[in-house]
């Protein structure tokens, strides 16, 4: 696991209602501090990478569809530079994965209908300098091919 990185595994509660789940609470290991929380979205087949912060930590949880979310260590002086972590997250396994500032990340939509992308990062967006540092999905130097692994 890339150094920093932490995955929360939510718990789902689901009655004849409906269903609740906690995403991310203040009494978390993974909590900080709270920036803002936004939604963003993938359609199915989509990648939406490279990026980094260099001063919020992310927290994603996916609620709708699964998403293929991938993480690159590039950070100098880091234990697990060069590391490469991939998970499968969203409706058949529901986690938060805390992306610590300066990890390179991005996600793939791998359901057949539109993901949906919950983010609690630990800053507010500043749209005057945002703090969003990208590379291009597929021409970069990152260790990582998006296509499908079929087998």
């Amino acid at each position: 696991m890339i150094d920093g990185v932490k995955v929360k595994k939510l718990r789902v509660i689901p009655d004849e209602r409906g269903r609740l789940m906690e995403i991310l609470r203040t009494d978390d290991e993974v909590f900080e501090k709270f920036g803002q929380v936004y939604m963003t979205t993938a359609y199915p087949g989509v990648v939406k990478a490279w990026h980094l912060h260099k001063v919020q930590d992310d927290n994603m949880a996916v609620v709708r569809g699964m998403m293929k979310i991938v993480l690159y260590d590039g950070r100098e002086g880091s234990p697990t530079k060069g590391e490469v972590n991939e998970f499968f997250a969203g409706e058949q396994n529901p986690v938060l994965i805390h992306i610590p500032k300066g990890v390179m990340h991005g996600f793939k939509c791998m359901s057949e209908y539109e993901a949906i992308v919950i983010n609690a990062p630990t800053e507010l967006y500043n749209y005057n300098e945002p703090d969003e540092y990208r590379v291009h999905p597929h021409e970069n130097d990152i260790p990582y091919d998006w296509s499908r692994k079929d087998g």
